[in-house]
């Protein structure tokens, strides 16, 4: 069987604030501790700046300010998902990594659009992952970053990699 075959119905699922979101797994190229990063200057407040994850500058967006939730100190549980989206790499700051799950199609709701308008993480949302018991809010992350905020970080990742060469 091969590997696209069986991330198919795969999620990497991640606490921020009081739910649990999942991601497509094939988004996802691998989850790193919470490392120091590089703050750029005049940048959304949701975008936190820089890391160099072995040699290549990405930059790292945390999830809860994008989420209009309030900011938490970073501590040993914090993670960077390390994502491709729109052919780059970005990195996803999460309190916490839950775990992967399995969710299949006929488990998967669309995003409900009832009395929920107002808050900010429902337009990330596009759906609603059954697992067991508990319910994950799928995310679109192509959708977590502004449209006007994509040739920033290309523009971000650009400089820094001329400079370091």
């Amino acid at each position: 069987m091969s590997d696209l075959v069986t991330q198919h119905n795969k999620y990497v699922t991640f606490k921020s604030g009081n739910e649990y979101f999942a991601i497509k797994i094939e988004y996802v190229n691998e989850i790193i501790v919470y490392q120091e990063i590089t703050e750029m200057p005049e940048s959304e407040d949701y975008i936190k700046g820089l890391i160099n994850l072995r040699g290549k500058i990405i930059p790292v967006i945390d999830v809860r300010v994008r989420f209009k939730q309030p900011e938490l100190p970073y501590n040993d549980r914090t993670c960077i998902i390390v994502i491709t989206v729109k052919d780059m790499v970005v990195g996803l700051i999460v309190e916490k990594i839950a775990e992967v799950v399995e969710i299949t199609e006929d488990n998967i709701l669309d995003s409900p659009s009832l009395g929920n308008m107002d808050k900010a993480q429902n337009r990330y949302v596009y759906g609603i992952g059954k697992v067991g018991e508990s319910v994950k809010l799928l995310l679109d992350p192509e959708k977590l970053i502004k449209d006007d905020d994509w040739s920033v970080l290309e523009q971000m990742t650009e400089n820094t990699t001329e400079e370091g060469e």
